[in-house]
């Protein structure tokens, strides 16, 4: 089970209900922060999230909208001693903006803070692995180099069936987990029984996708398909699609094609431009994919297999 809160879903400048991009992605104790636009540290306290865990921090590109919040974020981390290390995760244009960012206006002073900040540069392909779940980057088109979107997917796995269990006389315990590792055991009597004995049929883990600012959809099919949710931006309607084409951008209605033709199963707009009405914005999307919301700030999602179910308040794992 993956959980999103969405702490900013204005486009490019903030409105009166809405912040600039920022997301954080919570999955068993890890936290990721997708984004940081400006105010966002002020989003997170009233979210009531706080930044506990918050030490890895996943830019999608790097323009000004999606980083700009990082400044004001690590001078409350270097004065409030919260965390010890921060990794930033971004592509090579990005993270030199971010650099000059923290260190050019001296934000940050290598070697006399106590905070460490480490900069890694993203490549397509598995970013972070742990436990039953990875994180992938999967490059999006946008104005700029090195744009990237995010697949949060854990691992598929095989249930284990306790009436089996108990029908071949394994008592509950430490044989029972040595059999979901895979492992084959003995019990008292001689009887050998194998994983394939007590374990059912394979079934993919959640499969849950984000993609910050793109403009084309056609390379991203594959990468989303079967998604159980993928949250996407809708900066501006059909009516000014010559303008979303203009600056790399795409429409409600664009995004719930991809959703459409790759058979994702739930798909959360972000990303919204203040020209718009939120019901406009749904109605475009839905005449194609029913199955479609649009984020609000402070909206939070629990994303399970095949199901999105938003929830009344943020959840500490």
């Amino acid at each position: 089970m993956f959980e999103i809160v969405f702490l900013g879903t204005s486009a490019s400048a903030p409105s009166v209900q809405r912040g600039l991009s920022a997301q954080v992605v919570k999955h068993n104790e890890h936290r990721f922060l997708i984004d940081c636009g400006e105010g966002t540290q002020r989003q997170i306290l009233t979210s009531g999230l706080g930044f506990k865990k918050l030490n890895k921090i996943l830019i999608t590109h790097g323009h000004l909208d999606h980083i700009l919040g990082l400044a004001g974020l690590f001078s409350t981390f270097s004065r409030w001693e919260t965390i010890e290390e921060v990794e930033i995760m971004a592509g090579k244009w990005a993270l030199e903006r971010i650099h000059d960012l923290l260190y050019g206006v001296r934000v940050l002073v290598p070697g006399k803070m106590d905070i460490e900040v480490k900069m890694t540069e993203i490549k397509p392909g598995v970013i972070f692995q742990e436990g039953d779940f990875s994180v992938t980057a999967i490059p999006v088109s946008h104005r700029g180099p090195d744009c990237y979107g995010f697949v949060f997917e854990e691992q598929a796995r095989r249930p284990f069936l306790p009436e089996k269990a108990d029908a071949l006389g394994v008592p509950p315990g430490p044989l029972r987990g040595r059999l979901v590792k895979g492992e084959t055991i003995t019990l008292e009597n001689g009887v050998q029984v194998t994983p394939e004995d007590v374990l059912g049929e394979e079934t993919p883990g959640v499969k849950f996708i984000h993609i910050g600012d793109t403009g084309k959809t056609k390379d991203l099919v594959d990468a989303v398909r079967g998604a159980d949710a993928l949250v996407i931006e809708a900066t501006y309607l059909k009516e000014e699609e010559a303008m979303a084409h203009q600056f790399a951008h795409l429409t409600a209605g664009m995004a719930a094609e991809l959703a459409a033709e790759a058979g994702v199963k739930h798909l959360l707009l972000t990303h919204v431009s203040r020209r718009y009405r939120e019901r406009d914005i749904k109605k475009e999307a839905r005449a194609v994919f029913e199955n479609t919301l649009v984020a609000r700030d402070f909206d939070v999602y629990q994303i399970r297999r095949g199901e999105c179910m938003k929830m009344e308040t943020t959840s500490d794992d």
